[in-house]
């Protein structure tokens, strides 16, 4: 019985995992099917009440949300491995240092040669913190947490009140910028690359202003919730995860609305409550979902995502593969071609295919092929891939 349970325990974790990346891809696969997000312009090519509909769900009930789960569940398992290695007796510190350089080095190439902005390198670098703060109480790991957007408050605060976001944005001149990127998207390879390159400055400001904080904030709630084993043994009729979803989708809702409905990233106002209400919005799909999978029809659907979340790293990876061989000119070249409405659908065409591809992978292979990668520089020994027969 305990073995199912502790079974259960993993899949609600890897089927949250699942659930992440498709929010993260749609999210994503945005900044290679047109140069104009990154550029915070409007495409005038995609400017009817449809094209407005979409942009306006996404920004109210995506982003800045899905980032903050992959987070907190990155800091869950962090919890998990360095309980998994005092009870075999390993050295923790130099098994996770190891890892974080792989994760580093994996970032660096994938925000270079394969997407515009990068998660696994903010990961590595973050982890470092997490790392030499994994022996605090569990107190202090919320104060600082707590402290982070505390501090984020004011910040963001002072900017909306004494900084006219506007000035900085001219119009015109984003929309031309926008078309050159779009231009170099459908380029060469290396026209690509130069994109990617181009974009670190503006990519890394939103890091050390917004989602570098945040997301250390995510890890250190992850590691408490993973300390008090709190996702542990649910039924999913906890009278928490009913609280979770009328806070969090009360609060996370009214936040995303306005958050949407102000002007997104283009207005600091809007960043801000975004800031503060996404945690709210982003706990209660999580409480929605595991309330969901524990029921009688929602079995199936933990087991359908979570072999997608046991491969979350190849999976990522694979997400910007597939969307430079569509949008960039290193494939069909299709950046700045396709509506918002068809670019969501490819997101979630790409993702429908991952997860079956990830149920045949994992039918013959214990990890995924990153997944064992970084786990033989992590152990310093080579993975078993074989699934064994029973």
């Amino acid at each position: 019985m305990s073995q199912v349970l502790d079974r259960t325990r993993i899949q609600d974790i890897d089927a949250l995992r699942g659930f992440a990346l498709l929010g993260i891809l749609v999210v994503n696969i945005t900044f290679v099917a047109s140069g104009f997000p990154i550029h915070l312009a409007k495409d005038p090519a995609y400017d009817s009440w449809l094209d407005h509909s979409v942009h306006w769900l996404s920004s109210a009930f995506v982003d800045m949300k899905f980032y903050l789960l992959f987070s907190f569940l990155f800091g869950y398992s962090f919890q998990l491995q360095m309980e998994a290695a005092q009870r075999a007796g390993a050295a923790f510190k130099p098994r996770m240092l190891r890892r974080l350089g792989g994760l580093f080095v994996l970032g660096v190439l994938h925000g270079v040669f394969l997407i515009t902005g990068d998660i696994l390198s903010v990961y590595a670098i973050i982890g470092l913190i997490l790392l030499g703060m994994r022996r605090v109480k569990d107190r202090t790991a919320l104060l600082v947490a707590a402290g982070i957007y505390a501090y984020l408050f004011l910040t963001l605060a002072i900017a909306a009140l004494f900084v006219d976001s506007t000035q900085f944005i001219d119009p015109t001149t984003a929309v031309a910028a926008a078309q050159e990127t779009t231009a170099n998207l459908t380029g060469s390879f290396s026209d690509v690359i130069g994109e990617h390159v181009r974009a670190l400055p503006t990519y890394g400001l939103s890091l050390l202003t917004v989602q570098g904080p945040t997301t250390l904030a995510a890890f250190l709630i992850g590691m408490v919730v993973g300390r008090r084993r709190m996702l542990q043994n649910l039924s999913g009729n906890e009278a928490v995860l009913r609280l979770m979803q009328l806070v969090g989708f009360t609060i996370g809702i009214s936040g995303g609305v306005y958050y949407a409905s102000v002007g997104g990233n283009g207005d600091t106002g809007a960043v801000l409550i975004s800031v503060l209400t996404a945690p709210f919005l982003t706990a209660a799909y999580v409480a929605t979902l595991l309330r969901f999978m524990h029921s009688d029809r929602g079995e199936d659907v933990r087991e359908l995502l979570a072999p997608a979340g046991r491969m979350a790293l190849s999976n990522y990876l694979g997400q910007s593969v597939a969307t430079m061989l569509i949008f960039t000119g290193v494939g069909f070249g299709l950046a700045g071609q396709v509506s918002p409405l068809e670019t969501v659908g490819f997101a979630v065409g790409i993702f429908v295919l991952q997860v079956l591809l990830s149920h045949v992978w994992l039918s013959s292979f214990r990890y995924g092929p990153v997944e064992g990668a970084l786990r033989a520089v992590t152990n310093g020994t080579a993975p078993r891939w074989r699934v064994q027969a029973a």
